[in-house]
């Protein structure tokens, strides 16, 4: 440590009460409401159209049409288009409920899609299908994985 350097302790007490319930029933559904419902739903689209993974407004479009589908709350909506030979497309939302992400490789015919929320009302696997529909690939490998909390 140099000498200008100071080092300083915290020292957090914190005082937890526990909780009073009449019964196991009411226990549990406490419990039940403080746990995070995680879902991730991601997934590799195989040969799709070119013209279509490299128009970003409709990638754009396809994107916000997704979230309406699957009951989540758009923030904000981002995109870049990569030109040249190698050029593509990615879309980031930023939703309420945490993110959807499509990038786009038109030499390959290749797109990813990555969908992240939290909270039981909305439906990644909705928002999911609706893209893969609307890109058009011949081929997908899809993924879930459950991030919930317990």
């Amino acid at each position: 440590m140099s000498e200008k350097a100071t080092a300083y302790n915290l020292y957090v007490v914190v005082f937890f009460q526990k909780p009073r319930f009449k019964d196991k029933k009411m226990l549990e559904s406490r419990v039940a409401q403080e746990k995070i419902v995680g879902k991730h739903v991601f997934g590799n689209l195989y040969n799709c159209p070119e013209n279509i993974i490299s128009d970003e407004k409709y990638l754009r479009k396809i994107v916000r049409e997704a979230i309406k589908q699957a009951n989540m709350t758009l923030v904000s909506l981002r995109s870049w288009s990569f030109g040249g030979e190698k050029g593509g497309v990615s879309v980031i939302a930023l939703i309420t409920e945490s993110h959807v992400a499509v990038h786009t490789w038109r030499e390959y015919n290749y797109a990813t899609v990555d969908i992240y929320t939290c909270g039981e009302e909305s439906s990644p696997e909705k928002a999911f299908d609706y893209i893969v529909q609307h890109l058009r690939p011949e081929s997908v490998t899809r993924y879930f994985a459950d991030r919930s909390s317990g």
